[in-house]
């Protein structure tokens, strides 16, 4: 992963912050309490090829169609107050598509990029880019690293692009750096630990996942950040890409504020305090 600069722009250049524009219903974000909210929302946009299929449109506009959800469910993470979503943009595996798709969605997240930073740093978000950069076009790293740049000073949500991302490959790198740093006499091996692995991943500064999300009815996390969802609730949709907004966000968040994570712990169920005397 590149290592941009982390200047951000000067605080008298600064845009200053305004709110997302409301959803187009009307509707407000559910008061859901600050304990039970999802910091890290994982998302795998799935869909968008069928959705242009089953319109008779070309892939194409499928994935120009995701762009709009993609910033509608950024604007409702904003409204929620989540701090951090990790959208999968574009997978290692995805270069396995044809030749027509990729130099598509490689200009594409190019422009993507280009086009929505503006607004996402108006709202305060912060751009990060998670990835490899072998194979990947220059111009699209470039673009990275200017979002980057330019958001670095903000604290609001963070959104990372996993841009030319694939999970085993991460941990992979991971690996090949702690086994250089022990090689060259820096690493005691007998001292690694999980956290020690993490410092060494693409973001080590990204917190581990607490909501994964995937639209379009599949129920697999597709190699999508596998060390930091190690215990991530998963909540699979039926809407494909496109159809999602900050609704179907919402909704996945009540999901999971419903649920009772316990990270390996037990519950006893008997109740306490009701045995007397003999």
């Amino acid at each position: 992963m590149a290592r941009a600069s982390r200047r951000g722009t000067s605080p008298a250049a600064r845009p200053e912050r305004v709110a997302p524009t409301p959803h187009v219903s009307g509707a407000r974000p559910p008061a859901i309490p600050r304990e039970v909210l999802p910091q890290h929302v994982a998302i795998v946009m799935d869909g968008n090829g069928r959705w242009a299929n089953a319109r008779h449109l070309p892939r194409t506009a499928g994935h120009e169609a995701g762009e709009v959800a993609l910033n509608d469910v950024v604007a409702g993470a904003v409204e929620l107050g989540i701090s951090h979503v990790s959208a999968y943009a574009f997978s290692t595996e995805n270069w396995k598509r044809s030749p027509e798709e990729v130099r598509f969605l490689m200009g594409f997240n190019r422009e993507t990029i280009r086009r929505r930073r503006d607004l996402w740093d108006s709202w305060g978000v912060r751009i990060r880019w998670a990835g490899r950069q072998p194979r990947l076009w220059g111009s699209v790293v470039k673009e990275l690293q200017v979002a980057e740049r330019q958001t670095a000073g903000n604290d609001g949500l963070t959104l990372t692009l996993c841009v030319n991302y694939g999970g085993r490959l991460e941990i992979t790198d991971a690996v090949r750096s702690l086994a250089a740093e022990v090689a060259a006499g820096r690493l005691d091996p007998s001292r690694i630990t999980e956290k020690t692995i993490a410092k060494h991943l693409y973001d080590p500064d990204m917190p581990d996942v607490d909501l994964f999300l995937r639209s379009s009815g599949e129920q697999r996390t597709s190699n999508f950040l596998p060390w930091q969802s190690a215990y991530a609730e998963l909540v699979f949709v039926p809407e494909l890409w496109p159809d999602v907004d900050r609704l179907v966000l919402w909704r996945a968040v009540e999901e999971y504020a419903r649920r009772d994570r316990r990270y390996g712990g037990a519950v006893d169920a008997v109740s306490q305090g009701t045995g007397g005397a003999s």
